[in-house]
């Protein structure tokens, strides 16, 4: 692992078009809909982990759109 690839993982990645930036808002606004559906399951160790996944899918994705590509 080199420098370049330590500053593509963990540097900030603001949006680089007025397309990503909406791309960013569509995630984010579909991620939110999801949760609030998930968010009615019945409470305990499985919705919590179904909270956690979808927020561990949120930043992926939002990483795929903001970091650039290998």
């Amino acid at each position: 692992m080199n420098q370049a690839d330590i500053d593509r993982i963990f540097d900030s990645h603001p949006p680089e078009s007025e397309a990503d930036a909406l791309a960013h808002e569509q995630v984010r606004d579909a991620f939110k809909r999801i949760a609030m559906v998930m968010s009615n399951l019945p409470g305990g160790r499985e919705r919590a982990l179904v909270l956690t996944k979808l927020e561990e899918a949120s930043f992926f994705a939002h990483a795929a759109i903001g970091r650039p590509p290998l």
